[in-house]
């Protein structure tokens, strides 16, 4: 068996093991009792709500002062699970877009919540793409099964939460005075993610040089379109104390970005150009790790699926966020113990947060001991 055969072999096993199994759902209520038999059947409720950023927000391609976002619930048997799609403009879907596929399904047809698989497999034929109203029912029916097994994901999956890494905090792009006020408001975080993509680069990271040496993440989200100054940027920026460059040329630039790779210093990581599973067999050979987000990636069960694939093939693995509440934020964390890197700042960066959820403490992510997804409303 060769190198590819084995890794395909390893990942199809450790992807068949995502969802647990009938012997740890008994397991977790009580090793000594037989669980409890429910009735009943899931049920689906959703509203709009508009997240609003507390500094307007800019990258490369747009600047906006909110984000649109839908708040889910699954509720069986009395017990609750929240979900949310959190949908900024490059993923082209709406309020009304979320809301009419959420309307389109029929949940009550289900009688057990263990059946992820099924359901899952259900909503995400429903209708193609609709990636972050997936998402919503994929993030209610993780937290409301981990409610019903008592447990929260990380400890489902068997990961060590202290494991989990420090989180990047955000400085989009904007004037070098806003910068520098940006610049203090990331004094509890260990690590900053820099916006880039435009002119003035480099006179944006040195003003964040200027007042500090913490570690730096680029995101230039696609800004860069000329591979030679791509590549003359990364250098000057490793010379910076930067860790990686994320999603440095246009998705559609794949010879251009495997040139990029082969001769840049620093990693190449995945973003606007990963989506779902398939992508990140697609990404092999052209970056070197990956940026999952759980809006793109139609939740939990296919991001953890991602991340064991990635792991197989030795790239890196990133966790990341939308502009998000905590219930989002909270969802991809129970994932940070199996992650190289993780920005996960989206409800930092809001002033309506619904929930509470996980927590930042000396900047590293912290997981509440708590069921499902790990959140409270407020």
């Amino acid at each position: 068996m060769n190198r590819k055969e084995f890794l395909k072999t390893a990942a199809a096993g450790l992807i068949a093991a995502s969802v647990p199994s009938v012997a740890l759902r008994a397991a977790a209520r009580s090793p000594h009792k037989r669980p409890e038999r429910r009735s009943g059947r899931l049920s689906l409720a959703f509203e709009p709500y508009d997240l609003k950023l507390i500094h307007p927000f800019t990258v490369a391609v747009n600047t906006r002062t909110h984000t649109p976002d839908v708040q889910v619930t699954l509720e069986y048997d009395g017990i609750t699970g929240y979900g949310e799609a959190s949908m900024p403009p490059y993923l082209g879907e709406t309020q009304e877009s979320v809301c009419r596929f959420l309307s389109s399904l029929d949940l009550s047809r289900f009688t057990d919540p263990f059946r992820m698989d099924e359901i899952l497999d259900y909503v995400d034929r429903a209708a193609p793409d609709n990636r972050a109203a997936k998402a919503s029912v994929d993030l209610a029916l993780h937290d409301l099964v981990g409610k019903l097994l008592g447990q929260p994901w990380y400890k489902i999956w068997g990961l060590s939460p202290e494991k989990a890494p420090d989180t990047s905090f955000t400085i989009g792009i904007d004037t070098a005075e806003v910068v520098r006020q940006k610049v203090e408001e990331t004094a509890p975080y260990n690590v900053i993610k820099v916006k880039m993509g435009v002119e003035g680069d480099r006179e944006l990271v040195e003003v964040i040089r200027s007042a500090t040496d913490k570690p730096l993440c680029v995101d230039a989200n696609q800004g860069w379109t000329d591979k030679e100054r791509a590549l003359e940027t990364i250098c000057w920026l490793a010379e910076r104390n930067t860790l990686f460059v994320e999603q440095p040329l246009p998705k559609e630039m794949i010879d251009e970005t495997a040139w990029l790779r082969e001769r840049s210093p620093l990693p190449i990581i995945a973003d606007e150009f990963l989506q779902r599973l398939p992508d990140v067999k697609r990404a092999e050979g052209v970056y070197d790790g990956i940026n999952i987000k759980l809006m793109k990636s139609t939740g939990l069960r296919e991001a953890y699926r991602m991340t064991i694939l990635a792991r197989a093939l030795g790239m890196k693995t990133m966790i990341g966020c939308m502009t998000e509440t905590s219930c989002a934020v909270s969802a991809a964390a129970q994932l940070s113990p199996m992650m190289d890197w993780a920005d996960l700042d989206g409800n930092l960066l809001i002033s309506n947060d619904r929930f509470d959820g996980m927590k930042i403490v000396d900047g590293h992510i912290t997981l509440p001991d708590r069921p499902g997804l790990g959140i409270v409303p407020l």
